[in-house]
């Protein structure tokens, strides 16, 4: 839900907020965030953990992260909480959040959410430098990912094996997703 069409909204704006109000800043305007229900909550840890353990057991030098997690894509007027953030420049990272786009992004569908992750933050993710953007709806039984970097969109259920696009010997399996 917006906040006002009629007034730009800085950064500050969102940090004023009251404690535990979730909400991001896109072009100006403030977007609030639904608390999410079980169902995205389960398909977000199964996720999260999948990448966590790649990037564990590949000893890499990259980080994923679940929301809440801050992504300044620009200092005053572009802040997001992705559901998953995967960075791979830690020179991005300090103790607000990441600053600068993440290389992979993945949004978690919910009904509240449908306008926000297919097209406000499909541009915004693209325009920003995201490389590669996951978008999961369990109402469609679709995974749609977005390579940036080659200009092509895939479209997956739940019931097939997924490869990232950044790491191709990394995939996760969605049929073993109990939801």
């Amino acid at each position: 839900m917006e906040v006002s069409q009629d007034e730009t909204y800085t950064i500050e704006d969102i940090y004023a907020l009251p404690e535990g109000t979730r909400a991001e800043l896109i072009g100006g305007h403030i977007y609030y965030i639904a608390p999410p229900n079980t169902r995205h909550q389960r398909i977000l840890n199964y996720i999260n953990t999948a990448i966590y353990n790649y990037i564990k057991s590949k000893k890499g030098d990259y980080e994923v992260f679940s929301a809440p997690f801050g992504v300044f894509l620009n200092k005053d007027t572009k802040y997001v909480e992705p559901d998953i953030s995967v960075i791979c420049d830690r020179d991005k990272l300090d103790d607000r959040g990441c600053n600068g786009a993440p290389d992979w992004i993945v949004e978690i569908v919910s009904p509240s959410s449908k306008r926000m992750d297919y097209f406000i933050k499909l541009f915004v993710y693209r325009t920003a430098g995201v490389r590669e953007y996951w978008i999961v709806d369990p109402d469609k039984n679709r995974i749609t990912i977005y390579n940036f970097v080659a200009e092509d969109v895939q479209d997956y259920t739940f019931t097939d094996i997924i490869y990232s696009i950044i790491y191709s010997d990394f995939a996760i399996d969605f049929s073993q997703l109990e939801i």
